[in-house]
């Protein structure tokens, strides 16, 4: 069974993903990563190059990948949960952790990420993260097994508020 962590890019996956990892002796797989290192560029050149949708195809291809692979810790791009398929392909061998994080936590922890492009290249900063919280959010909501609040923990505490709901 993997772990699988989604939310949105600042709540902490990456970070608490290798935490589990070693603590569980597990590989740990970023897709966004794993994404970059197959396409050989950055997300912002490849949806500067090719848009949004591709990427979110590229997003799926990386599901059918791991999909028959066990033990796995996978820390997952915010948008993944857009594309239904992606969270039926996770569910399917794993559980699926939803890290949640106030408009306020997240804007201060990526206010200074340069390697993820405007979702929507018109609002400001805040308001981007409003308005893709409020789209995503029922999407997040259908697809976690557990929702683990991140603002006033560290990435210690998350990662076991994980593993005791693991325990149960």
């Amino acid at each position: 069974m993997n772990i699988v962590l989604i939310g949105y890019r600042g709540t902490g996956k990456s970070t608490v993903a290798r935490i589990l990892g070693q603590r569980l002796k597990r590989r740990v797989i970023s897709t966004d990563a794993e994404i970059v290192k197959e396409a050989g560029q950055p997300i912002p050149q490849i949806v500067e190059q090719f848009g949004w949708d591709h990427f979110r195809e590229l997003e799926t291809r990386m599901c059918r990948k791991l999909q028959d692979q066990t033990e796995l810790v996978i820390d997952t791009g915010g948008g993944l949960i857009l594309k239904e398929e992606n969270v039926n392909i996770l569910k399917a061998n794993g559980q699926i952790f939803w890290l949640t994080g106030e408009v306020s936590t997240i804007a201060s922890r990526i206010s200074g990420d340069t390697q993820r492009p405007s979702l929507s290249g018109t609002k400001s900063f805040v308001e981007e993260i409003e308005d893709i919280l409020k789209e995503r959010t029922p999407k997040y909501q259908a697809a976690a097994d557990h929702v683990i609040p991140t603002d006033q923990a560290t990435p210690h505490q998350i990662a076991d508020a994980i593993l005791s709901c693991l325990s149960t």
